[in-house]
């Protein structure tokens, strides 16, 4: 009989739910859209319905399955098993554990969507291997996860390791959050895209342009280091600009934990070494422990939009073993 773990990635889009082995690897995944607004149930009987199907086209049973892991957006509370609170799902005191325990009689673990993430490039991707880990994901925000001693880090009420939300310019960009200045402003591609338009807007002249077909629309996270690529000065700049202050952060994250491993994952880290030899270099130049012996090693990511589904899938292990 193959025992395995079930892992749901919560998103404002898409619902993904995954079958995963004892090798944490994945069996069998599929997605539904998330079809935002609409209630908690029925996002619950969504899940449900996709896990039922799943279990049943790869030939397993439900009763094998150990548990179910969830990540959420938002304040997952995990001693509750309740969803505090979601702005982009519009959930607010949601006992989805309860919910989704009844519905398919398996015991839920729920986490925040970024620590299941980090979770799981902490078992099965780029950051395996150490004691400690911090994961940065760099998408629509600044997703973070800490890991301490093979344990997420959740603070006193499960909003810790917000590093997105740490200001880095005192009284700069407006954040979603309401402060201004945040890391999140600056380094999230979302931050890089209005650093690239603004920069544009003040070039008519930039090869950029050109390379979005003179539509500010179509703008995203490669446009500034394609035009690098081409020779723009004005690219050039903003690339410049987006990887100091990415580095700063980094290098706050570092002096702050020591970690054995930063990952650092997002579509932007295609870019390869084109972003992480630069952010090593500020790293190596501004961490307070330059001096020692032992250093934090910058990885990028492994896992993708799989990393979520296999983190929360093995949230469980926290748990019971």
């Amino acid at each position: 009989m193959l025992m395995y773990q079930i892992g749901v990635d919560l998103g404002g889009t898409n619902i993904a739910i995954g079958l995963v082995d004892d090798e944490k690897k994945l069996i069998l995944k599929d997605s539904v859209p998330t079809a935002l607004p609409r209630s908690a149930q029925a996002i619950a009987d969504d899940i449900a319905a996709l896990t039922r199907s799943l279990v049943e086209r790869a030939g397993l049973a439900l009763s094998e399955a150990r548990w179910l892991g969830l990540g959420t957006p938002g304040t997952a509370n995990a001693e509750t098993g309740i969803i505090e609170y979601a702005n982009n799902l519009g959930f607010e005191n949601v006992p989805i554990r309860d919910m989704l325990g009844q519905a398919l009689g398996l015991p839920v673990y729920i986490e925040n969507d970024a620590n299941a993430a980090a979770y799981g490039e902490y078992v099965a991707g780029a950051a395996h291997g150490g004691a400690s880990a911090v994961v940065i994901t760099l998408g629509t925000g600044v997703g973070s996860g800490v890991i301490i001693d093979g344990q997420i880090y959740h603070g006193i009420n499960y909003a810790g390791g917000e590093f997105g939300h740490v200001v880095i310019r005192v009284d700069g960009r407006p954040c979603t959050c309401g402060r201004h200045g945040c890391w999140e402003a600056y380094s999230s591609a979302t931050g890089l895209i209005k650093s690239t338009v603004e920069a544009m807007e003040a070039d008519k002249s930039s090869v950029m342009w050109a390379l979005v077909g003179n539509d500010l629309s179509k703008v995203n996270g490669k446009t500034a280091f394609d035009g690098k690529r081409a020779g723009d000065d004005t690219a050039t700049r903003v690339v410049d600009a987006y990887l100091r202050d990415l580095g700063q952060g980094l290098v706050n994250v570092i002096n702050i934990f020591q970690p054995d491993v930063l990952c650092i994952g997002g579509g932007i880290c295609k870019e390869g070494d084109g972003i992480i030899k630069p952010l090593e270099e500020i790293i190596r130049a501004e961490r307070y422990s330059k001096f020692a012996n032992k250093q934090t090693a910058l990885r990028t990511a492994k896992l993708g939009n799989d990393a979520g589904i296999i983190g929360a899938a093995m949230i469980g292990s926290l748990y019971t073993e």
